[in-house]
């Protein structure tokens, strides 16, 4: 998460989606029904900038009819060829108008509490790399090149790093106007992500389709190691979509993805754990692990940067003293059967013992390192 101090990136939750009762409508059946139906299966959009598109279908939910006009409510699901390894899901309400006989989509947008889509916000320019696609809306294809350039660097890293056939070793980047744009993609207000480069999207435990939805503003304040950054703890966590649970605990899923980021760089604690550092200096060193919420998008911006600051030093604790093999066994170990569990059959230590020693780490780290 780009904070003062610090640029890093964060990782948004998988959301399902919340299935209810379908609005009552015309039922599947022949005549001007079927003639929407069809009309709704038959669209195709056109704004993709030339994307590689494996699928695209709309599953129609319900239709609402109006003499020459309907609505329908259908869910699109469509799959980028060679990227997504299941087809990314969302709703969309789409207005159809008859004439001469013939039903013609007239509007299609996301339907109630759906995020837009980035086709939604303009005409969709496409870069590809050799590892990366790049998909942008009001961003100029230099910028779109760069991106994917920085991705492609990005994606050897992360393989070095955790090297896992479950990945395809690529990646895919949206790269919307403006940070109301990234917003809207990820239906949340602007404010959440004021500051933040960049965040993940995908369902946890793999199988779905992974963006990296960038933050335009944000991201070009940012030098070549920030950029390089971003899109390395991105990546990362495209990599371990398929070993990440909702019993992994944020602090080992981010700071994975921090020490794969800074892996190589010869970054310091003092370097990549200002906010971190001070705390300790001064006498306050974190009592526990950094919890889920320490994580939260608009949080204060010092007691986030310390929750990914005392992640990633927590992941480097693991892989100094058990090695980098333990500490990729140990993530997926706790994907599967959760922390307290992975402790004890991978490391053959205790959660507390493990604080313990992560806590006398960071004052060793910190206790003779200067103030910044």
């Amino acid at each position: 998460m780009g904070v003062p101090g610090r640029w890093a990136a964060a990782v948004l939750a998988a959301v399902a989606l919340l299935a209810g009762c379908a609005p009552q409508g015309d039922p599947p059946a022949a005549g001007a029904a079927g003639g929407v139906r069809d009309a709704v299966e038959a669209h195709r959009r056109t704004e993709l900038g030339g994307a590689p598109l494996a699928s695209w279908a709309y599953r129609v939910l319900a239709v609402r009819r109006d003499g020459r006009r309907a609505t329908v409510d259908a869910e699109l699901t469509y799959a980028l060829d060679g990227y997504d390894p299941a087809p990314a899901t969302t709703r969309r309400r789409l207005d159809l108008a008859e004439r001469d006989g013939r039903w013609r989509v007239t509007g299609d947008r996301p339907a109630e509490g759906q995020p837009a889509q980035l086709w939604d916000q303009g005409p969709v320019r496409a870069a590809r790399g050799a590892r990366s696609l790049v998909l942008g809306v009001g961003q100029p294809p230099e910028r779109l090149d760069e991106v994917a350039a920085a991705a492609d660097r990005a994606v050897p890293a992360v393989a070095a790093a955790w090297p896992d056939g479950a990945w395809r070793g690529r990646v895919v980047v949206l790269l919307p106007g403006s940070l109301d744009a990234m917003a809207a993609l990820l239906g949340e207000g602007p404010a959440a992500y004021r500051g933040v480069a960049a965040v993940t999207t995908g369902r946890t435990g793999g199988g779905a389709a992974d963006r990296v939805v960038v933050n335009p503003e944000a991201y070009r304040e940012l030098g070549d190691f920030g950029r390089a950054f971003v899109l390395t703890h991105e990546t990362a966590h495209v990599a371990t979509r398929a070993a990440t649970t909702a019993a992994t605990p944020l602090w080992l899923s981010e700071g994975l993805a921090d020490r794969i980021a800074y892996r190589g760089t010869g970054r310091t604690a003092a370097e990549g754990a200002p906010e971190l550092g001070r705390a300790v200096r001064s006498g306050a060193v974190p009592a526990a692990l950094p919890a889920d919420a320490d994580f939260s998008f608009g949080g204060e911006p010092a007691a986030v940067a310390r929750a990914y600051e005392g992640a990633w030093l927590a992941c480097e604790l693991i892989a100094d003293r058990w090695g980098e093999e333990r500490l990729a066994g140990f993530y997926r170990e706790a994907g599967r059967s959760g922390a307290r569990r992975a402790f004890r059959d991978v490391l053959g230590t205790t959660p507390e013992e493990f604080t313990r020693a992560w806590q006398g780490r960071l004052r060793q780290e910190f206790s003779s390192a200067p103030s910044r």
